[in-house]
C-alpha cells in the first residue's frame, strides 16, 4: 500500500516514544536535558579540522577523503527546499567543495525510488530523508538498505535521537492545524474545536477541510496514530471526514489554504505550516492542537552504497552538530538539542513539549506493523471522506 510494504503502527499511546522499536522507552529527562548517555573521556579532534574535541583523532582523514569523491551528495528527500537552505548553507561554509543535491521528493516515492534504482545496481542517492515513518521503519527492515556508521555526535545526543539502528532524527516536527485567518473567524486550536466548527455549518464546509492522504506511509502514520493515541478521536473525525478531501503532500494543502480553496486542514506538518504562517504574514495561521500532537521523527540515514560515502558522513555529523541542529530550527523544522539558539521563528521539540503538553504529544515509534490493521484503518477512513 505504501510501496515499500503494507503497515501499521500497532498501539500507540500518548507515553509512547519515538524510537521505541528499536531503542525502548527513552526517559523524558533525557529528551528535555538533551544530554543522552555520559560520553566516553574526550579525545582530542582532528588538527586542523575545526572538529569537536569528542570527535575522533583522525577525522581529518575523512574530510580528506570527502575531498577526493568530486564535491557532490545527493539525498532523496520529502523535505522543502525552504527548510534545507540553511541547512546547506552552513554545511558548505564548513565543507565548501561539496555541491548538495537535496531532492523533494512524495513520501512514499523516497523508497520506491531508491530500492528501483539500488535492483538495476545504479543508485545515485548518498542518503535518505523522511518522516515517513511506516515508509522508513519498512525499508530500513530489509537487509543491505543502510549503511552501518557510528557518528561521533551519537553521544552527545539523548537516547531518543537514535530511531532505528544507522537511522537518526534530523528533527522531531509536530504536526498541526493550518487555517486561512480571513475564512475562519473562530481559530481552532484543537481537533475537537474544527469538529464543532463544522458541526455547526456542515454544508458551509463541505470540501472545504483539507487532510492528508491515509493511502501514502505519512498520511497513515500521522492519522492513525492521533486516533490511537486519542481515545475521543473519532468523535470529532466523525464530524470532520465527511467534509473533507484528501491531498497527497502539506506542500499542496498549504496552497490551497493559502488561496481560499480550503479554509483548514488538519494533519498538516509544521515543516510547511510555521514557514507558511510566517511567510503569509499570519494569513495562514499553524496551531498545534491541544487534544494531542503527533510528533514524527525526521529520519536520516545513509545508503548503502552510497557514491560519496565519507560526504554523507560528514554531512549527517554535521546534522546532529549543535551547529547543524541550529540550522535545522532556522530552516523551519524543529530540532531537539537543548543548546539550541532559540530565536524568533526558531521552533524546537522542547517548545512542542511546553506548548502541547508533556502528556498532549502522541509520538510514534519506527517500527513495521501488520498490514491487516493499516487495511481496516484504511478502509474505515476513507469510508468517511466525503464524495
Amino acid at each position: 500500500m505504501f510501496g515499500t510494504s503494507s503497515l501499521n503502527s500497532g498501539s500507540v499511546s500518548r507515553r509512547s516514544f519515538v524510537g521505541l522499536g528499536a531503542l525502548g522507552a527513552a526517559t523524558l529527562a533525557a529528551a528535555l536535558t538533551g544530554c543522552g548517555s555520559s560520553a566516553a573521556p574526550k579525545a582530542p579532534g582532528a588538527a586542523g579540522s575545526g572538529t569537536p574535541s569528542y570527535y575522533p583523532s583522525d577525522y581529518s582523514k575523512l574530510i580528506d577523503a570527502s575531498k577526493a569523491e568530486g564535491g557532490a551528495l545527493t539525498i532523496y528527500s520529502n523535505t522543502d527546499q525552504e527548510n534545507w537552505a540553511p541547512i546547506i548553507r552552513d554545511f558548505n561554509s564548513k565543507y565548501s567543495w561539496v555541491k548538495v543535491s537535496a531532492a523533494n521528493l512524495d513520501s512514499d516515492e523516497v523508497f520506491q525510488r531508491q530500492l528501483s534504482e539500488s535492483a538495476t545496481g545504479k543508485a545515485p542517492a548518498d542518503m535518505l530523508v523522511s518522516n515517513a515513518v511506516q515508509a522508513w521503519a519498512s525499508y530500513a527492515s530489509k537487509p543491505d538498505t543502510l549503511m552501518a556508521y557510528d557518528s561521533p555526535e551519537t553521544k552527545q545526543l539523548p537516547e531518543f535521537a537514535q530511531l532505528m539502528p544507522n537511522v537518526w532524527a534530523m528533527s522531531l516536527d509536530p504536526v498541526g492545524i493550518a487555517y486561512n485567518s480571513a475564512l475562519m473567524k473562530n481559530a481552532p486550536t484543537s481537533i475537537a474545536d474544527l469538529a464543532k466548527a463544522v458541526s455547526a455549518n456542515p454544508g458551509s464546509f463541505k470540501n472545504k477541510i483539507t487532510t492528508r492522504d491515509v493511502k501514502g506511509a505519512w498520511g497513515f502514520s500521522v492519522s492513525h496514530a492521533f486516533a490511537q493515541g486519542n481515545a475521543d478521536a473519532w468523535t470529532g473525525l466523525d464530524q470532520i471526514l465527511p467534509t473533507a478531501r484528501p491531498e497527497t503532500s502539506s506542500g499542496t494543502q498549504k496552497e490551497k489554504i493559502l488561496s481560499g480553496e480550503y479554509e483548514a486542514g488538519f494533519f498538516i506538518s509544521s515543516a510547511v505550516g510555521y514557514p507558511a504562517e510566517k511567510a503569509s504574514g499570519g494569513l495562514v495561521k499553524f496551531v498545534l492542537p491541544t487534544d494531542g500532537t503527533v510528533v514524527l521523527g525526521r529520519g536520516i540515514g545513509i545508503t548503502p552504497k552510497a557514491p560519496h560515502p565519507a560526504t554523507a558522513k560528514l554531512f549527517l555529523d554535521f546534522v546532529l552538530s549543535e551547529a547543524g541542529q541550529n540550522a535545522v530550527a532556522e530552516g523551519g523544522l524543529s530540532s531537539y538539542r537543548e543548546n539550541v539558539e532559540l530565536t524568533e521563528g526558531r521552533h524546537t521539540y522542547q517548545e512542542v513539549e511546553k506548548l502541547a503538553g508533556k502528556d498532549g504529544i502522541i509520538r510514534v515509534p519506527y517500527k513495521v506493523v501488520p498490514d491487516a490493521e493499516v487495511t481496516a484503518f484504511v478502509s474505515k477512513w476513507n469510508a468517511k471522506l466525503g464524495s
